[in-house]
């Protein structure tokens, strides 16, 4: 593992921001008032998060068993290599995934689905994440990766599309909690034992 700087929470709210706030520009100069209605559109709330918690929670089971038999694939490995480049130090994973879960889905399902519909806007997701998982070529760990992210954002559009936003968030927010504790869990693994 690098010793270089980590990437920080700073950086990573930074982002969150950046993101929200062009959701915020393109939800107000596209899309038809009431804005904040059609955000929370879809189930009631309670389902919404019922529903996020819970595919979070199958997620978390369906990596613990998918994990033990692929620990060592070269996609695994490049992944804990990417996200071990974030401070992943005391609840970081947790602060990070919050800051991504709402900042993404603002901006590609609340903003962008709605106008440009779920394949492009998925294909861009996959364009926005071409830098975290270091697609810097065409071989079979950037294609499987990468066609894994647009999986992750057709799935997440779906759930906006059919259960509504909140869910969405909660589901990336979760996810993305998970890896980055699975991630921090395989850092600690390869640290020398002092």
């Amino acid at each position: 593992m690098s010793h270089a700087r980590k990437i920080g929470l700073r950086r990573q709210f930074a982002t969150c921001a950046a993101f929200s706030g062009l959701a915020a520009l393109i939800i107000f100069c596209f899309h038809q008032p009431p804005y904040l209605a059609s955000l929370l559109a879809g189930l009631p709330l309670y389902y919404q998060a019922a529903i996020g918690l819970g595919v979070g929670c199958l997620y978390w089971a369906a990596t613990q068993i998918g994990y033990r038999y692929a620990a060592n694939a070269n996609t695994t490995k490049s992944t804990v290599e990417s996200y071990g480049r974030l401070d992943l130090s005391g609840r970081n994973p947790i602060w990070i995934s919050l800051a991504a879960g709402f900042g993404e889905e603002l901006l590609f399902r609340g903003a962008l689905q709605p106008l440009a519909g779920i394949w492009l806007t998925s294909a861009i997701f996959v364009i926005a994440h071409t830098r975290a998982y270091r697609f810097n070529g065409l071989n079979m760990r950037v294609l499987t990766q990468a066609c894994g992210v647009f999986a992750v954002s057709m799935g997440l559009g779906l759930i906006a599309m059919y259960v509504g936003l909140v869910a969405a968030i909660i589901i990336h927010a979760s996810v993305d909690t998970v890896g980055l504790y699975m991630v921090k869990g395989e850092i600690r693994k390869l640290q020398p034992q002092s």
